[in-house]
Order: structure tokens, then sequence, then C-alpha cells
């Protein structure tokens, strides 16, 4: 397959992995099972609340329990998931469990895959008799100029997984990672994913200490990281190479993800925006119940609002709430929020107030 560009600057110079593809569609759950790691990689994008914790999260919701995690790939209708860290071996028993509950819930036709910095064909023996589909090996930098690839060609022959190999493209150190490349490929991975480098806020210090710079004033990329990739893929257009640029990540993974779980959690009372965010109508009361009995004899049928008693509202069709809001003696709002577990909120427009 020759070099081809893709969406938002991605390019590749193979089929893309079959974890991508999930990734991609907006359908992988990713799930963070521990924040724990045994190496200290200075470019770590990892949050500040995950790193170094031994923490849950299913998407963007904290969980702490493997019901929860069902829960929240219920509510996406997941067709794959992507386990990650931290590293999950770090936690082997916890991330085989998660990958057997999972595979029992959707079937073997929901994809896992899995990174980590281990390359043990022990472990990894587990993980795919556990249903795991692809691991994705995350050696230190320390190791690529010389790495040995014994072990990971060990799995690759001995175990049914997809294996490869994925690493952020570094200034500084290109013929290290040429190296590694190189040798990955020689050893037979099915993919070598190489990332764009980016600034987070754990790793923020890397523009102080490394002499970093930011591509542009819209861009968390490091500066000369996509040029790195894409000249080593031009350079071995035979070598399975694919690089995903920072603003892939949002511009098309995480807008897919809420757009798909926004139409399946939004209710009829809801408007899907073409990000995936969520318009609602909401009308805050002291006593709901009469709040929604007036609403009722304003024309608003059951169907069109629902009584949220967690968040101490009423949601309401929008297109209603704007005819009927200086009606109501209450506070009554449109507000914009994501799909998520958390319903983060964008934006609050006032309709009435009290």
């Amino acid at each position: 397959m020759a070099f081809k560009r893709c969406e938002y600057g991605s390019a590749s110079n193979c089929p893309l992995p079959e974890g991508c593809r999930h990734c991609v569609n907006g359908s992988k759950m990713v799930l963070l099972i521990t924040g724990k790691c045994g190496t200290d990689c200075f470019y770590c994008p990892i949050s500040s609340a995950k790193k170094g914790k031994d923490v849950m999260y299913a998407n963007e919701r904290r969980i702490s329990c493997f019901d929860e995690m069902i829960e929240e790939a219920d509510s996406m209708d997941a067709t794959g998931t992507g386990i990650t860290g931290g590293d999950p071996l770090t936690v082997m028993e916890r991330t085989l469990s998660a990958i057997r509950l999972l595979k029992g819930h959707f079937g073997q036709s929901h994809h896992i895959h899995l990174y980590t910095s281990m390359i043990d064909y022990g472990k990894a023996a587990e993980l795919c008799g556990a249903g795991l589909d692809e691991i994705r090996f995350h050696p230190p930098m320390s190791q690529w100029e010389n790495m040995d690839f014994s072990e990971m060609s060990k799995i690759i022959s001995g175990t049914s997984m997809d294996v490869g190999i994925e690493v952020p493209a570094i200034p500084g150190i290109e013929p290290q990672l040429e190296r590694l490349v190189v040798s990955a490929a020689e050893a037979g991975a099915d993919f070598i994913n190489i990332n764009e480098l980016e600034f987070s806020e754990s790793n923020w210090n890397m523009m102080e200490e490394m002499g970093y710079r930011v591509k542009n004033d819209l861009s968390s990329a490091v500066a000369g990281s996509e040029e790195i990739a894409v000249g080593l893929m031009r350079k071995y257009p035979s070598h399975p190479i694919h690089f995903c640029p920072s603003v892939f990540k949002d511009g098309v993974q995480l807008r897919r993800r809420l757009i798909r779980k926004a139409g399946i959690v939004a209710g009829r009372y809801d408007v899907v925006t073409e990000d995936g965010t969520i318009i609602k109508g909401i009308v805050c009361a002291d006593d709901l119940d009469e709040a929604a009995a007036m609403l009722s004899e304003l024309g608003i049928s059951a169907d069109l609002m629902h009584i949220d008693r967690d968040m101490n509202r009423i949601d309401v069709a929008p297109w209603k709430l704007r005819k009927i809001s200086k009606k109501l003696p209450y506070r009554s709002y449109l507000v914009e929020e994501y799909p998520t577990f958390d319903r983060m909120e964008v934006e609050r427009t006032p309709l009435k107030h009290r």
C-alpha cells in the first residue's frame, strides 16, 4: 500500500489496525484499567488525576467496579474496547477479568486491544487466552535503538493476536526511532503506529526542559514530530506504518464517539448537535412535581419532558420551552451538555429568571 494521507493529516502505508478502525468509527470504549506504570516516560500525556494512581476510568467516567464498565460500554453500544493505563499488565488479574467480562457480555466480535510496555510472552499468552485481539507494545525510549525483538517475535508466532508497536515521534532522537521501526518490521510486526508527540497538563515541562515548542497556536502538538513520522513513512514505504496526529483524537475519534453516544442516550425531548453535544431545555423548581403539572397545563406532553431528580430539574424539549418560558414562575434555561456520564455543561442560556 502506497503512502496515503487521510483525515485530519493522519497517514498510512498499510491498512489500519483493527483497533484503530473501531476508534475512528467512534465505537471504541477507552478503559483505563489503572494509572500505575513501571516506566516513567517524560512525554507521557496521562492526566495528573490518573498518572501513578490505581484508578479506573471507562471513557470519562470514574468507575469502581466492572458493572459500571459494562454500563458505560452499553451506553455507547461499544463495538470494541481499548485497554490502557498506566500499564494494564501491572494489574494483570484485573485486566484479564475485564477482557473476559467484555467478551462474555458483548460476544467474541467485540474487539479488544491493549497497550503495554511489558513484552512478556507468558503474560501475552494469558491475555490471548482471555480473549485479547490485539496488543500494542510501547517500549521505553531507552530501548529503541538496541531493542531485542526475540520475545516479541515469539508472541507474534505463538499467539493469535495482532501484534504491533505504538510510540510517539520525538524530535531529537530520530535515529533511535528509525532503528525501532526497521527492527519491528523485520520482526514481523503487524503494524507500527507512530503518534504525534503532544503536550498535556502532566508533561508541559517538556517545553522548557527539552526545548520543544507547540506546532501552532491552535495545537498541543510538538513542532517537528509530524515531519519525523512522515519522513519515515516515505523512506520505508513497504513497512506497515500508521501516523496519528494530535488533532485526530478530538477532531475525529472523540467527536464521533460523542455523536454515537448522544444518539443513544438522548431523549425525544433533546436536540443532538453535529458535534455530538445535546441541547436541553431545563426548568429549575423547588417542587418538581408541581412544576411538571404546570408544564402539562401549558401543553407539554409527557414524552417531551423528564423529571431529573438527581439534577433537581425538569428536562423539557427546548423548542417547546422557548415558547412558554415567559409563562412560567420558574428559572428556565437552554443548556448544551456533553453526552458523557458527568454530563459536563458547555453553555447555559437563561430563558426565564424568577
